[in-house]
């Protein structure tokens, strides 16, 4: 993929026009060089003299990472570098109990905060070997990509995306090409990103015979809230469970007056200020949008966004985004916990519930199942085994009675699911594309998916 023609169409785009580009140029591809702004990477770095390092300030600001923000208009997570380091030096060993010289892989790009966090700095940070891997988990060339790259280099942690492992899921459900390598340095699988659904977890469990880890953070913490810290003290798995609150996070579920609510009752995951270190300060150039993005629903606590309960041994449950917990009838209830359910029928790789506006109801969940690699069954007879799925395992109570089949799901290029666009688009709303979409196309599928079921629904 030839990126410099898209770097040279975002600075004829932007305001803001740099007065020199650093362009390494890669063999697969010859880069068309602007005179006067672009400096070829290996006739700089040949007459270049060596430089000491430049003190900062722990305080001053080490990168800027733009997030998906749910009005489509992306924020500027501020990142310092004293606490940053400090963090995720001591989650290296506490959390991925990695020691210095072993290899750790987080199989993610550096564009997005699991790369800069756990490509570049942490392990580095730690004294580890740090893999930087470019491709996808199936076809580059076939779903045993993993497995290769852990055998080769003697990979002992993997961190990645339960959206990966789902993918390698549809292409191989079997395992097939598990089998083709030596995996005996590998020990622990960490999965983050998004919600990881126990069919998922189990299945990574069963063909790779090491303890599969889901833990839960943000781009704005930049290192994890709640995780099963295996450095510190193994805790017993529960799938579809991040575990407990790491140190430093005190995390609280609220309702929608901010009082802490009962055990197993859902409500707003919200972490109890201070922050601990490493996570955000601001939002670049927006201390406003800051304070009312994080700290103004509930004063006195960051607002995570996200949905979900705490069960009687502590144990965190993130459920869905906040705006995914859909009122039917004046019953509320998760979209994940929905999901959860789908993904247990054994013809579904992946899965996605959106709440659509129903004028009898409030809302209705709609399904949209993407099937594994290898289904052969028709759709007509799948989607009345995943209503009866829901209706057996949540109740009549959820009043899901619609899903479509659908080839793929739209996702931000880090893999998380638009699930609030898609719910636009089944209510008829204007909406748009977040700019972190990994295929804008995806969605006049999901249109015509909607279509079928009858949204947006009329009069």
């Amino acid at each position: 993929m030839e990126y410099k023609p898209l770097l040279d169409e975002a600075i004829e785009l932007a305001a803001h026009k740099p007065a020199h580009c650093i362009i390494l140029a890669r063999s697969q591809a010859t880069a068309t060089m602007v005179d006067g702004r672009d400096i070829d990477w290996s006739d700089a770095v040949a007459g270049a003299e060596p430089v000491d390092c430049v003190p900062v300030e722990a305080t001053d600001p080490l990168y800027i990472l733009y997030t998906s923000g749910t009005t489509g208009e992306p924020k500027g997570v501020v990142r310092d570098h004293g606490g940053h380091a400090v963090a995720l030096k001591w989650s290296m060993k506490n959390i991925y109990d990695v020691d210095a010289g072993q290899v750790y892989w987080a199989a993610s790009d550096v564009g997005w905060v699991v790369g800069h966090s756990y490509i570049v700095y942490a392990p580095l940070l730690q004294g580890c070997t740090t893999i930087m891997f470019e491709g996808k988990p199936v076809g580059t060339p076939d779903p045993g990509a993993f497995w290769r790259v852990i055998s080769e280099h003697g990979v002992e942690v993997m961190f990645t995306a339960p959206t990966a492992f789902r993918a390698i899921k549809k292409e191989d459900p079997a395992g097939e090409y598990i089998k083709k390598y030596d995996l005996s340095k590998f020990r622990i699988l960490f999965l983050a990103g998004e919600r990881c659904d126990p069919d998922t977890l189990h299945w990574a469990e069963d063909m790779l015979k090491v303890p599969v880890i889901d833990h839960w953070w943000q781009t704005e913490t930049g290192w994890a809230i709640a995780a099963n810290c295996v450095g510190i003290e193994f805790a017993p798995v529960k799938p579809g469970s991040p575990t407990r609150a790491v140190p430093g996070y005190d995390v609280q579920v609220l309702d929608e007056e901010g009082n802490p609510v009962a055990a197993n009752d859902m409500g707003a995951i919200s972490i109890k200020l201070p922050l601990p270190p490493g996570t955000l300060p601001t939002l670049w150039n927006n201390d406003a949008r800051y304070i009312e993005s994080y700290l103004s629903r509930f004063p006195g606590y960051y607002l995570t966004g996200d949905a979900g309960f705490k069960d009687n041994d502590d144990y965190l449950w993130i459920m869905s985004r906040i705006d995914d917990v859909i009122n039917v009838a004046g019953h509320r209830l998760s979209t994940g916990a929905m999901e959860e359910v789908l993904a247990s029928h054994p013809d579904v790789a992946e899965c996605a519930v959106i709440g659509a506006a129903d004028s009898l109801k409030g809302q209705s969940p709609v399904g949209l199942v993407v099937l594994k690699a290898g289904a052969d069954r028709n759709d007509k007879d799948i989607v009345p085994e995943l209503v009866h799925l829901i209706r057996d395992q949540i109740g009549p109570v959820a009043a899901f009675k619609q899903a479509a089949v659908v080839q793929r799901l739209p996702k931000t290029r880090s893999g998380k699911v638009l699930r609030g666009t898609m719910r636009k688009i089944a209510d008829g709303e204007q909406y748009k594309a977040p700019a972190t979409i990994d295929d804008p196309a995806i969605l006049g599928e999901i249109t015509e998916a909607l279509k079928t079921l009858g949204y947006p629904k009329t009069g």
